[in-house]
């Protein structure tokens, strides 16, 4: 197989990855990311919208809608309901076209800390990863995942060298985005 065609199909399976998980009836629209909506037959109504930091978006005839934390189903909804005040009936499409505000972040003793776009689920062993892993400084066993649900935060104590020791796997948690890793 040539190199070029193996370069293809590993681009297309890394888009083909990312829209998979993008477009799932279970993902969660976060601000930063950005929305390819239309309206079937209305080219006035094509836009390519990133949700802002208070998590709306604003689109014509709709005005001003809440879509962070609501899936692509949910948010059609809204726009199908504000859109019939004035189109009879109107055909919604609507995806995710970049998962920008899908972010997790890392910092403290690892090599290369920083903010790390989701592109799928990752767990807090694949985010170290991602950020070069622990420096020789690093107490391993003291590891906090910092995470926000509305106004409450909470700590999530992370074990690293059980898991690196293959013992309690079940403790390697699920980031949910904006979680912040702190490595001490």
């Amino acid at each position: 197989m040539s190199q070029y065609l193996k370069y293809f199909l590993s681009c297309f399976l890394l888009f083909f990855q990312i829209s998979v998980y993008a477009n799932d009836s279970s993902y969660k629209i976060n601000p930063g990311d950005v929305l390819d909506i239309s309206v079937w037959k209305e080219e006035e109504l094509k836009r390519e919208i990133r949700v802002l930091p208070d998590g709306h978006i604003s689109f014509p005839l709709a005005g001003d809608l809440a879509t962070s934390g609501l899936t692509l189903k949910q948010v059609k909804g809204q726009l199908v309901k504000k859109l019939s005040e004035y189109i009879s009936d109107p055909v919604v499409n609507i995806s995710v076209k970049s998962v920008e505000g899908n972010v997790v972040y890392v910092i403290g003793q690892v090599k290369l800390p920083g903010q790390f776009i989701m592109r799928r689920p990752l767990d807090a062993m694949q985010a170290l990863s991602l950020a070069g892993g622990l420096t020789a400084f690093a107490k391993s066993n003291n590891i906090l995942i910092l995470r926000r649900n509305g106004k409450d935060s909470k700590a999530i104590k992370f074990e690293y060298g059980e898991l690196e020791d293959g013992d309690k796997l079940d403790k390697n948690h699920m980031l949910k985005s904006g979680d912040v890793i702190v490595v001490p």
